[in-house]
């Protein structure tokens, strides 16, 4: 069996169990990492023995989003290689990374999406692409970056909850709990925390009384219904629309500033007039003078 750096990676009881395993950076993704992701699903999708792959991370997070910190390793073999200079490189570094991700799409074996504590940016770029995903009702899901940094490099939201809160949560960067992520359908369910993997683990059960081939057909033929509503091709456009995103002044602006201040105080800028970044799907979204969301029960008569 192969061994990873990035990634935990186990069979047992007809399911692959891969785990994102860099929790000081919560799970952030690094090429090196989605890599390893891709080929361990692989592996997973190759075993006889496995029915169906849960994912899930380490840590505190599911995964806070893609690593804006790290690099590819160099490979000292005398090749120029693609750093995204012009439009064309990003796109095509952008797509390399989203092929990997859409492993989970292709593989021919379901997955399950175990989501607890921070599922931001890249997580959800992960997370949108497993067929089904369970978090708890606290895990905070949403696209913050869309506030500068780009656009979103994949587009499995409009798939999983609609064109309008597709457009509520991405053309603002506000989040969702887990509780309310799953009442849009953004996910299949939320439960508390602590029941979170015993859920998970109680439907990987039922899978594995399955025929892993007959789960293979069942998956395929909803996929392929996905395919015809042009979900391929609209994951190639994402792409090349997230590339054409970074050319505007306000992700040159941001990135300048990344470049010279740090992440931190970027981030901190981008998201002050925004409040707690809390999108709410039923009642009114009344907040404080700090942009804060006010409980339902302490809203004024």
């Amino acid at each position: 069996m192969p061994t990873y750096e990035n990634i935990l990676y186990q069979v047992e009881n007809g399911r692959a169990r891969i785990t994102l395993n860099r929790p000081e950076k919560r799970n952030a993704l690094s090429i090196d990492l989605v890599e390893e992701l891709r080929d361990a699903l692989w592996e997973a999708d190759d075993d006889k023995s496995v029915h169906c792959v849960v994912l899930k991370g380490s840590g505190s997070s599911f995964c806070a989003g893609y690593d804006l910190t790290a690099s590819r390793k160099k490979l000292d073999d005398g090749v120029m290689r693609r750093r995204g200079v012009g439009f064309d490189d990003d796109a095509w570094n952008i797509e390399r990374f989203q092929r990997s991700l859409r492993t989970l799409f292709d593989m021919h074996k379901p997955s399950i999406a175990q989501i607890h504590g921070h599922c931001l940016a890249g997580g959800t770029d992960l997370a949108l692409y497993c067929d089904i995903l369970i978090c708890s009702d606290t895990a905070n899901i949403g696209y913050s970056a869309l506030r500068n940094m780009g656009a979103a490099p994949n587009q499995m939201w409009l798939y999983h909850c609609g064109p309008q809160w597709t457009k509520r949560l991405l053309l603002t960067g506000d989040t969702l709990s887990g509780e309310d992520a799953a009442k849009i359908g953004l996910v299949l369910k939320s439960v508390p925390e602590d029941q979170l993997e015993a859920e998970v683990e109680g439907l990987a059960d039922r899978m594995s009384w399955i025929d892993p081939e007959m789960l293979s057909t069942n998956k395929r033929i909803i996929n392929v219904g996905m395919e015809l509503m042009g979900a391929q091709t609209l994951q190639r456009l994402a792409a090349e629309n997230d590339a054409r995103a970074h050319t505007t002044r306000a992700a040159k602006d941001v990135f300048k500033q990344i470049a010279t201040e740090g992440l931190g105080p970027a981030l901190r800028d981008r998201d002050a007039p925004f409040g707690d970044s809390r999108a709410r799907v039923e009642g009114a979204e009344t907040r404080d003078a700090s942009g804060n969301l006010v409980a339902q029960d302490q809203m004024p008569d």
